[in-house]
């Protein structure tokens, strides 16, 4: 993307907190930020992703360009990298996926958007597959309560895709969309137990008056927890079809969605001026 173009999108992304319009309204976006091979300046750069668990994965298809991006020869160079997903800025590092582990997570990438086996074609070079793995991954800086509504931002973004995923899902379901939805329910989990575990017990040990809001949270989490062991089930079938899917994830996202803007009423103004 010309430099200009990639501005725009840096820009309004920043803007947004990780939303973009046009052409990459709904996409999965991040902004990464290498130190030049040659240089040592800084360049940023948006790009496409694709959750894979703990980590997440970028390929270096410069549009089907028949050279490697310039972000690519920077990484190579100095593998640490700083990524921007609209909620979180952390560093991360960056390693070069190869042989067999590299070849079948690209064909993952491509069973679920050809459009990646099309630039390979056209590029006439095999396509780098890299993995940007967390170094430092926390909660965003700040205000807690702010910190908190930009935590709940992210997971109504990545439901958001998803269901836009799962919409426009063929009719069998690809590896890709079963680990996107895996890694989304293990993040939600994570966040409830850190919850249940160390923040409400917090805040309840000054609050005590807010007791039933407490309990009140603590049982959503468990019908939320319900929602997610059962699209989890669905997601190991063989043969589940995209509608089923599409109607889990609906079902949770209006459960999520309830709760988030609950727990945001009762606790964003109380962890900010905690």
């Amino acid at each position: 993307m010309p430099i200009d173009f990639n501005q725009q999108i840096i820009d309004e992304f920043r803007a947004n907190q990780g939303r973009v319009g046009g052409q990459f309204e709904g996409a999965r976006l991040l902004l990464l930020t290498t130190v030049g091979a040659k240089t040592g300046a800084r360049r940023t750069t948006p790009l496409g992703y694709l959750p894979d668990g703990e980590r997440i994965l970028i390929i270096a298809s410069a549009g089907g360009a028949p050279a490697h991006p310039a972000w690519y020869h920077n990484l190579r160079a100095n593998p640490q990298v700083t990524v921007e997903d609209g909620s979180f800025t952390y560093q991360a590092k960056a390693v070069v996926l190869e042989g067999e582990e590299r070849d079948r997570l690209f064909a993952r990438a491509v069973e679920q958007e050809p459009g990646w086996g099309a630039y390979q074609t056209g590029s006439g070079r095999i396509l780098p597959v890299v993995a940007l793995v967390p170094i430092d991954y926390g909660p965003p800086a700040g205000r807690m309560g702010d910190a908190l509504k930009k935590i709940h931002g992210a997971f109504r973004k990545e439901l958001a895709v998803l269901r836009k995923e799962v919409g426009s899902s063929g009719p069998r379901l690809t590896a890709q969309l079963r680990v996107n939805c895996l890694t989304m329910c293990q993040g939600l989990h994570g966040h409830h137990s850190r919850e249940d575990g160390f923040m409400f017990p917090a805040l309840e040990g000054r609050h005590p008056e807010l007791a039933a809001v407490f309990e009140r949270l603590r049982a959503e989490h468990l019908v939320v927890q319900r929602l997610l062991e059962q699209l989890q089930e669905l997601l190991a079938a063989d043969d589940v079809a995209p509608e089923e899917l599409s109607r889990e994830v609906s079902r949770l996202t209006a459960e999520l969605e309830a709760h988030l803007d609950y727990e945001e009423e009762q606790l964003v103004q109380l962890l900010n001026g905690a």
